[in-house]
């Protein structure tokens, strides 16, 4: 699964932003589940950023979600993201997508 969070981040924070968001990054990339991620600013909005992230499944990114190093070390900075959806299904060749079965607690 694909998580992206934007950000609307005055000029004068986006320093400070960059770290905290690199280091709440960080955070993630240590949790289990977690495949790769990036972190990125607008080329044409530069007060607008971005945290993408991918997941083995969604159980995998709200366990890390629920993890005691990202409630300390990243959601203050993720509840800073714009308000709106931000977990998309990987859209593969020949896949039905938001099938409703039973997950794997795995």
């Amino acid at each position: 699964m694909l998580v992206v969070n934007r950000f609307r981040v005055p000029e004068d924070e986006a320093v400070q932003f960059r770290a905290d968001l690199e280091s709440a990054h960080a955070v993630l990339a240590a949790r289990p589940g977690y495949v790769d991620g990036t972190v990125g600013c607008n080329l044409d909005e530069p007060t607008l950023w971005v945290l993408t992230t991918r997941w083995e499944h969604v159980g995998a990114y709200r366990r890390a979600l629920s993890s005691y190093d990202v409630k300390m070390g990243a959601v203050r900075l993720l509840a800073r993201a714009i308000d709106e959806a931000s977990a998309y299904e990987l859209v593969e060749p020949g896949t039905d997508l938001n099938v409703a079965a039973a997950r794997s607690l795995g």
